[in-house]
């Protein structure tokens, strides 16, 4: 009897415990990434390093959320049983590209989900945690637990320089 009521009880501590945190990391502190005239949304294909210097191949994308996402999803799926897009979100790639672009040295990069420990259990969202870019380049290398290409980015664009990397969140 004292068995049960001991493993009962540390069962409902582990649950109590695993709320607790599925609740913090899920809290919505999302705010959507402001629109700029120089930003752009992209899926990062590749990462190549030459002469020291960064350079991405980036397949550029139509990105929208919340109810200019549901616009648009109305409009291309016209399914009558789905009248929202699913998630908040909706992605329009109608032509796939790959285009270079150089990395400024000192690009400012804010991820909101990475592998920080090799262990699926420390995978944690965190809002816009500010890395290096030598940090992002071994970041983009690590695709054995949550792999970059997954994510569409909003890049920044200074003369035809890489400047800013957002990446964005999708559940």
């Amino acid at each position: 009897m004292k068995k049960s009521a001991w493993k009962l009880g540390a069962m409902m501590l582990l649950v109590l415990i695993m709320m607790t945190t599925v609740g913090v990391a899920s809290g919505n502190n999302y705010e959507p990434v402001p629109k700029a005239s120089n930003q752009e949304a992209v899926y990062i294909n590749g990462l190549e390093i030459r002469d020291g210097k960064v350079y991405l191949q980036v397949d550029p994308i139509e990105w929208y959320e919340g109810e200019e996402a549901n616009q648009v999803f109305r409009e291309r799926e016209q399914d009558p049983e789905m009248t929202e897009a699913p998630d908040g979100y909706y992605i329009v790639n109608d032509t796939e590209e790959q285009i270079e672009l150089p990395v400024a040295d000192d690009a400012e990069v804010l991820l909101q989900l990475y592998d920080h420990t090799g262990r699926y259990e420390d995978a944690q969202i965190s809002w816009n945690q500010m890395v290096s870019l030598d940090k992002f380049t071994n970041i983009y290398k690590k695709d054995d637990i949550v792999d970059m290409k997954w994510f569409p980015f909003h890049i920044t664009i200074e003369d035809g320089v890489v400047v800013k990397m957002i990446q964005q969140y999708v559940p």
